[in-house]
């Protein structure tokens, strides 16, 4: 097979998968922590303004070792009749950023304050629901329910568009509840104030991660509807001293359902696009990088709607230069990044990918890699260094089309904020100190390095309820080779697969079906080894990673190949893996992953 040098591959791959201000609504306005859900006067979530400036999340931040903190959980009616869902801290502040060094401890007390939600879930997803509610289930794997558990909500119960927890996207803590345990963990509106209590490990890479929702069947609705936040490991410029000192702005990029469905393209200059549904009611890819987008976008809740894209505004120093952490919180929608000064494409210095600095990676003496543009799938993250624009020079952030199949949404080319130079931009509230702390030296040798001890095969594929029927409901599959494929049930009393603690794997992963994928599985960092068949030379660890779309008539199906790190204690219990598009996973493309602690003797699967 081919080898791919490292340079040109990683900047292939990463681009392959991965106005006047207008005043905005302040955290200040926001409604009180324990104002009414369900009410459009004072919304509960707070939304910005098309076109205004975007706004830095609030930062909670740990002291002394320790964050401790209170979440409220709220969902409202907009004007429009959909359903907004956001966390909000006791402030007020929605979707506040979380902060902690290697070694803290979070201590985090979810109260679920959402209303009733006029949400239904679709045909295929309402199959789900139907299972779990007769049988009053929430787990998978056969795992026991825990009698001596401190709260209710660690035994599951019925499953409904109330229910909510937290899932840490990213970090290797215990699958446990009170930690990250998602799939018996389930908060109803009734319950008392959910306190999640855990370690960051000491070895966690030092970087970008989130948290959101994860109740099966119901991910994709609060997902799309704004709950999700993003949570920083901070440290590193502690690995890239080239950091130190550098300003740092989050931005989490979240889709949502469009604003005008029905509206037309402005300033066509050629016929309209004939624009299909999919079963789902999301518009099909155009192959064409325009067309009515399948979802809205927003930034930091600055909404950039169809069809005028209204861009937020993006206000920077003179000569100032930045770290960027992005975070793609879309349900979803595919992000396609790019900086335009004058139309000509700037480098995105990139450091960081899913939370872990390429200065941690196989190839140490690399700290930074030079793109033109970055593909990041939905959950995925990237981190990259920005230099302001030159004076009086047009600048903007644009996310560029991703073909994402004949049977994928359609994601087209769009602007999501205007980059100004100004002399009085405010000041960003967090910048990474001068002098780095050191971190502790991790004991394993690098990832593409181990042995590993089992190749499995698992592969995706779909399948609609009337294949003669367009418009009928869609299960979605991932299935382990040699097996039928079947939709996640979360009353199953075994898992997909069993693994051993202290050991690492080979996964390869196939798309047999013609729209994207993006492979995610809870507590694990993973290596990309090979790319359809070719053997590549990627020193980066992911989280999540898009897998190819079938053309529908090629022999051979498209693949990725991963090596996944099961050596971290942490890694023990039932660990969740699913297509990280949350319709997928809500409709069944999900699988359980067992990892058993060393001692015992692992069975296989």
């Amino acid at each position: 097979m081919e080898s791919v040098g490292r340079m040109a591959l990683a900047i292939k791959f990463l681009s392959a998968f991965i106005a006047p201000t207008l005043a905005i609504t302040t955290f200040a306005q926001a409604t009180p922590v324990h104002a009414s859900p369900l009410t459009t006067a004072g919304l509960p979530c707070v939304h910005n303004a098309e076109g205004s400036t975007i706004p830095e999340p609030e930062n909670l931040h740990s002291d002394t070792g320790q964050l401790e903190a209170d979440l409220f959980f709220r969902n409202y009616i907009d004007p429009s009749g959909q359903t907004r869902y956001c966390f909000v801290s006791r402030s007020g502040a929605p979707a506040p950023t979380l902060r902690l060094h290697p070694g803290d401890t979070l201590i985090l007390r979810l109260k679920n304050e959402a209303g009733v939600s006029p949400y239904a879930p679709n045909q295929a997803t309402a199959g789900h629901f139907r299972h779990h509610q007769s049988s009053g289930q929430s787990s998978s794997g056969g795992q026991a329910v825990n009698k001596s558990a401190p709260s209710s909500a660690c035994a599951g119960g019925p499953m409904n568009v109330s229910a909510t927890n937290l899932h840490f996207h990213g970090l290797v803590i215990p699958a446990t509840c009170h930690a990250d345990e998602t799939l018996k963990t389930l908060i109803q509106p009734s319950d008392p104030p959910f306190e999640y209590r855990f370690q960051i490990p000491p070895n966690q890479p030092p970087g970008l991660y989130w948290y959101h929702p994860h109740v099966h069947g119901v991910s994709k609705a609060q997902v799309l509807g704004g709950a999700s936040g993003a949570l920083i490991v901070e440290g590193i410029e502690s690995v890239d001293n080239e950091l130190a000192g550098l300003p740092e702005r989050v931005l989490v990029i979240r889709d949502e359902n469009l604003h005008h469905p029905d509206a037309q393209p402005p300033k066509a200059t050629f016929p309209p696009e004939i624009m299909k549904l999919d079963p789902e009611g999301d518009f099909l890819n155009t192959g064409t990088g325009t067309g009515k987008p399948a979802k809205d976008l927003s930034v930091n809740y600055v909404p950039i709607p169809y069809p005028d894209y209204p861009p937020a505004v993006i206000r920077m120093r003179p000569s100032q230069r930045e770290l960027w952490r992005v975070v793609n919180a879309s349900a979803i929608t595919y992000l396609n990044l790019q900086i335009l000064f004058r139309s000509a494409p700037q480098p995105l210095g990139v450091v960081a990918l899913d939370g872990v600095p390429l200065a941690l990676s196989g190839n140490p003496g690399k700290k930074e890699l030079k793109v033109s543009h970055l593909v990041i799938p939905p959950g995925g993250r990237a981190e990259f260094v920005v230099d302001a624009p030159p004076q009086n020079a047009e600048a903007s952030l644009v996310t560029l089309g991703v073909d994402t199949g004949p049977l994928g949404e359609n994601d087209p080319r769009r602007a999501l904020a205007t980059i100004q130079e100004s002399p009085q931009a405010a000041p960003l509230q967090f910048w990474l100190p001068n002098h780095p702390r050191p971190l502790p030296a991790t004991a394993n040798e690098w990832l593409g390095k181990a042995v590993p001890v089992r190749q499995r095969k698992l592969y995706f594929s779909e399948s609609q309820e009337d294949p003669n029927d367009p418009n009928s409901p869609t299960t979605f599959f991932v299935t382990v080779e040699g097996e039928t494929p079947k939709a996640f049930d979360p009353t199953a009393p075994t898992p997909n697969m069993t693994a051993q603690q202290g050991t690492v794997e080979d996964w390869t992963i196939e798309n047999r079906t013609q729209e994207f994928h993006a492979f995610h599985v809870h507590q694990i960092h993973f290596l990309l080894m090979e790319w359809n068949g070719r053997v590549i030379d990627e020193p980066f660890l992911r989280d999540t990673v898009n897998v190819d779309y079938w053309d529908g008539k090629s022999a051979r199906y498209p693949s990725i190949k991963i090596r996944l790190d099961l050596r971290d204690p942490n890694v023990v219990g039932l660990l969740p893996y699913h297509c990280h598009l949350l319709e997928h996973q809500d409709n069944g493309m999900m699988g359980v992953l067992a990892v058993k602690p060393t001692a015992p003797q692992a069975a296989s699967k």
